[in-house]
Parts: C-alpha cells; structure tokens; sequence
C-alpha cells in the first residue's frame, strides 16, 4: 500500500487531556483515538504495534506448553457469587442486565469460566497439568481512567491458568510461566523489575509482579540494598518484620 493512503493521523499539538509521554506521543504519532473516557480505538499503526507484541507472547506460550483458547467476555453473574468474587471487585466490575432479566458481567478477567470448562472437560488426573491462555478484551469499570492505555476500562490482557494433582506440579509450571514472562519482556526490549506481590482479587497464596519503572506508574515498589530482592509496598508492609535490610 502507498504512504499516502495509509491512515497515519498525526498531530502537531499535544492533546489536552494527554497527561504523560506515551499518551502524548502515541496520539501525536497517529496510534490510537480517543473513543470516550478510558477506551481507545487502535489505528493501523497502533494496532501492528499491538500484533507484534501479541506475536511475542503468543510464541512464547506455546513454546512452554500452554494452549491458546478464547471465552466469552460476557459472563453470567451466578458464576462469580459462587465465589464471591463480585463482592471483592465491587463497583469495578461493569455489569448489565440483557432482556430477559439476567445479570451478566463484562470480563475483568476469567477464573470463574475458565474453572468451569475445566470441571467440565477434565475427567481424570492422568489429563494434568493442563495449562491454557487466552488474549483477549477485559473490562474494568475505574472510577478515574487515567495515564492513557496505562489505566483504561477496556484493554488486552494475556491471561493463563493451569491445572495440577499436587503442589510440586504447580510449582514445575509456576516455574515455566515465571521463565517464559522474563523471554517476553525481554523480547519486548523492557527493563523489568520482578517484585514479591500482593494477589488481591485474584487471590491465591504467592504472587509475583513483573513491574516496568517510570515516572508515572501507581505502584512503588521496596528492594534490598544489592536489589537482589523486591516487594510492591502493600507486600513489604504486611511482611516487613521478616524483609532483610
């Protein structure tokens, strides 16, 4: 295709409502469009930038085994009550009744449905480890969408879950996901600090964040003198009696 019937929307002026560089730049540079508050559309550039690193994690989750699906981004209520979940994402969770009077909910993520095509598909332990992950729109209903594509209500997510018989086998996995998150970054060009976590919503016993520093970032995060250690603050505050110094 020629240049000149690209759509390449650039701009000389930096948006008023861009707060921080990349929002600016990715504006400017004709990558993406303001819809509303906290939703984009991708333009052609901003969209192949999106394909590549989609591209990246996708081969580097098949390569450590996992398997690719999609599940639907609309969910029924019921699944997330069962867990109490809906509770623990409150007013985030961005919900809407269909006509014939169901709750659904937008997909802020997808343990509840991927747990029940497990319970449904897997018939014996000799099928485990099963690992599976998808790339696909999440929603979020933040209160103040801020910071561009950095905290917006609707994005990409890579999200992956896996199945075991005991704990050394989720640990082997936990492992694999952990090596292969490092490849991605990696291959993605990103200087990446890898920190002790706080789950949240998401529960579970261990956690760890893949955390990329700039200016502008929500997070802070504590590190050992050597940096041979990291923890995101909520985690250093609950264990700081047993973080070396």
């Amino acid at each position: 295709m020629k240049f000149s019937q690209l759509l390449i929307p650039t701009v000389k002026q930096v948006p008023a409502d861009a707060e921080i560089p990349s929002h600016q730049l990715m504006i400017r540079a004709g990558l993406m469009r303001k819809l509303a508050s906290g939703t984009y559309t991708y333009l052609p550039l901003g969209f192949r930038c999106i394909q590549k690193v989609i591209n990246i994690v996708r081969e580097e989750m098949n390569k450590a085994g996992a398997q690719e699906i999609l599940m639907p981004a609309v969910q029924p209520i019921e699944l997330w009550q069962k867990t109490g979940r809906d509770v623990d994402y409150g007013e985030t969770m961005a919900r809407f009744t269909d006509r014939h009077g169901r709750v659904n909910v937008l997909a802020p993520t997808a343990e509840e449905v991927v747990t029940s095509v497990a319970a449904n598909e897997l018939k014996s332990y000799k099928q485990l480890p099963f690992n599976i992950y998808q790339i696909s729109f999440k929603f979020r209903d933040e209160f103040r969408p801020r910071f561009g594509v950095l905290r917006s209500r609707e994005f990409i997510m890579k999200d992956s879950y896996s199945f075991h018989a005991d704990d050394n086998s989720l640990d082997e996995t936990y492992k694999i996901m952990y090596d292969t998150y490092c490849r991605i970054f990696s291959r993605c060009g990103l200087d990446y600090v890898i920190v002790q976590a706080e789950s949240g919503e998401m529960g579970g016993s261990g956690s760890h964040q893949f955390t990329v520093p700039c200016d502008n970032g929500e997070d802070v995060i504590v590190h050992t003198k050597d940096n041979a250690l990291a923890w995101n603050i909520e985690k250093s505050k609950r264990n700081r009696h047993n973080i070396p110094t």
